[in-house]
């Protein structure tokens, strides 16, 4: 699974926890709800301010969005990210 494909599924998850639709999520973050959907089908990835008003409509911690992925660095070599399947 990609890092993408994963946020997207934690996004999504986090929006129907919370009993929130695109539309609703949209309005309180003041993020395009093109933009959520695009997030949570895994195309697109948010700037560190959309963020930040994800995490606060969704009254979550950061953790939540970021389960299931992890960078591993390696010093001989390029690191990686390491994605969980959701």
């Amino acid at each position: 699974m990609s890092l993408q494909k994963r946020f997207g599924a934690n996004l999504r998850r986090a929006r129907r926890d919370a009993g929130l639709s695109q539309g609703e999520l949209s309005r309180r973050s003041e993020v395009h709800r093109t933009q959520i959907s695009n997030m949570e089908v895994g195309k697109r990835l948010p700037r560190l301010d959309t963020l930040l008003k994800l995490i606060g409509a969704l009254e979550i911690p950061a953790a939540v969005l970021f389960e299931g992925m992890t960078w591993q660095s390696n010093i001989e070599d390029y690191g990686s990210f390491e994605v969980e399947d959701g």
